[in-house]
């Protein structure tokens, strides 16, 4: 008996700093995702508390008739705009030092390692809380999705959706792009990576 997830990245969101929405484009592109759920029978769908993340849910939310729910565990990595004055250079170098270096804990948020993990937990739980069969919809954002990859697979499996994956994995997922993991017994099967198909 296993649990299917799809993780999905935000639409394109607002090029600012902080908390910020969709954009009009990105609202097609949540339209779209939506659209590609809207024939399978969506068990619950759960959002990071990010406003990018939230908005892109709810259309997905309305096209499945699902419930949806937040969890901190589905927070990105770190966002611009949580370190008081720092400028969108300086977030850019942390987030790639915390990329090349997993063990490494930023000034704010977590390492790559420690996100990898909390979004591991929660599949976990997850998979515990809903019934066997259950198909659960989680919409948070790349660099998690990726962290949690090179978390739970070896590079030379990861390697397969694309050479060099370690070191391509911030270009790899796409905004609205899905990701599809199937949970038994334990074990993770990577079943489609960061498909646009439906965009």
């Amino acid at each position: 008996m296993s649990t299917t997830f799809f993780l999905v990245r935000h639409a394109i969101k607002e090029k600012a700093i902080g908390d910020v929405s969709i954009t009009p484009e990105g609202i097609l592109q949540a339209q779209s995702t939506a659209r590609r759920f809207s024939s399978l029978p969506i068990t619950a769908i759960v959002a990071s508390p990010l406003r990018r993340a939230k908005e892109t849910a709810e259309y997905i939310a309305i096209a499945t008739n699902s419930a949806h729910s937040e969890d901190s565990r589905l927070r990105e990595r770190a966002n611009w705009g949580d370190l008081p004055e720092q400028t969108f250079d300086e977030f850019v170098a942390m987030w790639e030092r915390s990329t090349r270096d997993p063990d490494y804990v930023p000034p704010v948020g977590d390492s790559a390692k420690q996100a990898g993990a909390r979004l591991s937990s929660l599949l976990k739980e997850l998979a515990k809380t809903y019934p066997p069969e259950s198909n659960l919809i989680l919409v948070t954002h790349g660099g998690l999705i990726t962290d949690f990859l090179v978390h739970a697979f070896s590079e030379d499996r990861l390697n397969r959706w694309h050479p060099d994956f370690v070191a391509a994995q911030s270009n790899l997922v796409s905004e609205c792009s899905i990701t599809k993991l199937i949970y038994e017994k334990g074990n993770y099967k990577l079943d489609v990576f960061a498909s646009v198909e439906h965009l």
